[in-house]
């Protein structure tokens, strides 16, 4: 039976669920984190803890327990799953009160978390390229705080979805591609060099695209974090996306138009080949 954890109790998760009034629910005043399982192990655990507890702090919400009970519970509900291969997920909301918008005092954060399975890392699965649309970026002026308030997003990927795309990236009012709507825009200019956006308010401090930056570095290969427009991106040599359950996945097609030759190329599947070793277990 499916597992899930909720303010303290492990229960099924079909009867799993939080108070009608708790303010993640009605105000997405809450934060979550989505973490890859891999041979059992959480992939950059202590990066997304460091996230969650940067959103929270960003929200003037209390972390719920202390680091090391929140691997516990996390490694418990994944035994509990019998997961080796999945994603675990973590939400933190401000908690319940009776509904007003000012932050109430003195309540207790809700801490919920999840875990599921899913197909354990592929090269050839991840190789496939994939098509994305470009879509306008019409979210709040607050992205790097992983809120649960994923209208916009969840909007997008539909977008995505009807026109048989993998993803969409979003376009602010100047042109410029700031991420997709669940991942990091990556590209490869025609000049050979690698890039991706610059972390700011307005993109999520991806912890996939994190671990990429330190991989590429540690080959000693060149990059450059900065905003690059839809056209340098139909121009671009590569392109490809970074998540951390979709892992990366190269684009071989914005908005219809072909990127490069059409298919997935080099330095991707190079970044592609780092990350999937970058995963196995370390003796």
């Amino acid at each position: 039976m499916r597992s899930a954890y909720v303010n303290g109790l492990y229960l099924p998760h079909g009867q799993a669920a939080v108070h009608i009034e708790d303010r993640g629910f009605q105000f997405a005043d809450a934060v979550y984190e989505v973490i890859a399982v891999q041979h059992g192990h959480l992939i950059d655990r202590e990066g997304h803890f460091d996230r969650l507890e940067r959103s929270l702090s960003e929200l003037d919400i209390p972390m719920p327990m202390t680091r090391r009970a929140l691997n516990v519970v996390a490694a418990e509900l994944l035994r509990r799953n019998s997961i080796r291969f999945g994603s675990l997920y973590i939400q933190v909301s401000r908690g319940t009160a009776p509904r007003d918008f000012p932050f109430p005092k003195d309540i207790q954060p809700t801490l919920v978390m999840t875990a599921k399975r899913l197909k354990p890392f592929d090269f050839t699965r991840q190789a496939v390229g994939v098509n994305v649309i470009t879509i306008p970026d019409i979210r709040w002026k607050r992205c790097d705080i992983k809120s649960v308030g994923l209208l916009a997003g969840a909007m997008g990927k539909t977008r995505a979805q009807a026109a048989g795309a993998f993803e969409a990236w979003q376009v602010d009012d100047a042109g410029m591609i700031t991420e997709g709507a669940a991942s990091n825009a990556w590209i490869v200019t025609a000049d050979g060099v690698l890039v991706t956006r610059h972390t700011d308010a307005f993109i999520l401090a991806g912890i996939t695209r994190q671990t990429i930056l330190k991989l590429v570095a540690d080959e000693g290969l060149g990059f450059e974090e900065r905003a690059f427009s839809v056209a340098e991106a139909k121009g671009a040599r590569e392109a490809f996306t970074s998540s951390s359950t979709a892992f990366i996945r190269p684009v071989v097609r914005i908005d219809g138009d072909a990127v490069g030759d059409g298919r997935p190329g080099p330095l991707c599947l190079k970044i592609l080949e780092l990350y999937g070793r970058y995963m196995e277990p370390r003796a």
